[in-house]
């Protein structure tokens, strides 16, 4: 048994902030941002759209293109970092939202900026195993309410949306396999420490980054994990058609391609349009290269990510 995407969907919300909006508010320019990250501009939330509601958006996409009804669904995992609230899990909300009533499945994923790859990794296993025929993933971030507009270094790069997959239980490989990792003695260079004790918040609640140390690590545990799934299924760097990374920073995506030996051309890059959106950006780039005609079937897709914890890993996908 096996698993094999059958629809894919994305949502921005309609809240667009440009660079030039940004230089009208914090101590910034377009060329700075530019020049360190690639991004031009990011999506905001309404005040009134949570995690979920983002969520809904790109799972009524994803069900439209597999032409699924709600119904049909009998997994669903929710990456995020932003849930809409301490609990319930913000995929069980998303489940009720989306008028899913037949008791299946429903979880969020915590790993930041790696969360898609682990919760894909998870839908996988548990369509292998048998547990789910049919499995909604979601990747949805508001990570605009957890920004720190004194730190021009951090407000820049983040933004807000959502991007989900179908997968479908099949007798012929889709995805064929996939690694994760995490090392939690590198948590303090990537983190958001407050939390919330009797009501009141207890330390920093916002994104705090040592951004060299980031760009180091995650050059380095990028490639090896990519290198480590293609040895698996004995393939090389020249077999991947497309490359789908967390969509971070231009300079990390283009380290990363460098030391694979890949050209850019082969690298699905949408950061600039939408900044980082942590585990959103990676449901939201593939949506964009299979709607535009990119990916086709037979290709060799590759999904990698790192993000704060640290976690990181890889899923490769026959299309």
């Amino acid at each position: 048994m096996y698993s094999r995407v059958i629809g894919t969907g994305s949502y921005l919300p309609a809240q667009q902030v440009t660079n030039f909006d940004l230089e009208k508010r914090i101590d910034t320019s377009n060329d700075w941002i530019v020049s360190r990250s690639g991004i031009h501009s990011r999506h905001f939330a309404a005040e009134h759209e949570m995690t979920s509601d983002l969520g809904v958006q790109a799972s009524l996409r994803a069900l439209e293109m597999a032409g699924l009804q709600p119904n049909d669904i009998d997994l669903v995992i929710v990456a995020t970092t932003c849930p809409d609230q301490i609990f319930p899990s913000t995929a069980c909300i998303l489940q009720n939202k989306l008028g899913i009533k037949n008791g299946g499945a429903a979880f969020d994923v915590q790993a930041v900026c790696g969360g898609f790859v682990y919760a894909l990794n998870t839908a996988d296993l548990y369509i292998r195993g048998g547990q789910a025929k049919r499995a909604l993933v979601v990747g949805a971030e508001v990570m605009s309410r957890i920004l720190d507009w004194n730190d021009r270094t951090t407000s820049v790069l983040f933004g807000d949306g959502a991007g989900a997959v179908i997968l479908q239980a099949s007798d012929t490989p889709g995805i064929l396999g996939g690694k994760l990792h995490a090392d939690g003695s590198h948590h303090d260079i990537l983190k958001v420490p407050g939390s919330v004790s009797n009501g009141v918040v207890q330390g920093a609640p916002f994104i705090q980054m040592d951004g060299k140390a980031v760009f180091k690590f995650a050059v380095t545990v990028l490639s090896e994990v990519v290198e480590e799934v293609l040895a698996e299924h004995n393939l090389q760097g020249s077999d991947i058609d497309w490359l789908v990374p967390h969509q971070a920073n231009i300079r990390i995506m283009e380290a990363t391609a460098k030391k694979l030996g890949l050209g850019m051309d082969k690298v699905v890059v949408t950061v600039s349009q939408h900044g980082n959106t942590s585990s959103a950006s990676i449901p939201l780039a593939l949506d964009a290269a299979v709607r535009d005609g990119r990916v086709q079937p037979g290709q060799h897709i590759l999904l990698e990510a790192v993000g704060g914890g640290f976690t990181w890993g890889a899923v490769l996908i026959r299309w």
